[in-house]
């Protein structure tokens, strides 16, 4: 490949470098018992993967979250998979003006109609260094978005 099509991190990758590390997670799911730690790592400054392992009703999952960002679109990307699923999620999403949160969108099946689909926003607050928020919404009819699941991360490492 030639160097002319090898892309540098900028700083929209940078921003990312936060997720950096070993997590405890607390989701208002599976209740304050559950276990559930999640590490994070950087693909050279382009792309961050966080692998998630922890207990769901009925056992334990694992995840994979995949996000970075697409120059040529001018949009932060990432992929979802879970080990309790069979669908592959895919995001388009932007950052807010303060850098704070990241809003990730896609559309998949409905969770309370079988047989249709919904909008759905993910999004990831960096609370401090040591802390961030993962919330899951669907999208209401008027517009406006429902939160159904909240994650708490604490950063162990």
């Amino acid at each position: 490949m030639s160097e002319t099509y090898m892309y540098k991190p900028q700083a929209e990758h940078l921003a990312l470098a936060r997720m950096v590390g070993i997590w405890d997670v607390k989701s208002s799911v599976t209740g304050p018992d559950a276990r559930w730690t999640e590490t994070c790592r950087s693909l050279d400054g382009m792309w961050y993967i966080a692998e998630g392992e922890g207990d769901v009703p009925g056992g334990t999952a694992k995840t994979i979250l995949t996000v970075g960002y697409d120059p040529d679109k001018g949009k932060y990307v990432g992929t979802w998979l879970g080990s309790m699923m069979g669908m592959l999620w895919t995001y388009e999403g932007e950052f807010s003006a303060d850098g704070k949160t990241l809003s990730l969108y896609t559309t998949g099946p409905d969770c309370e109609i079988e047989g249709k689909t919904a909008d759905y926003r993910e999004q990831i607050v960096f609370q401090d260094d040591d802390h961030r928020l993962f919330t899951s919404a669907t999208k209401q009819p008027d517009g406006s978005w429902k939160t159904f699941q909240n994650l708490d991360y604490t950063r162990i490492r």
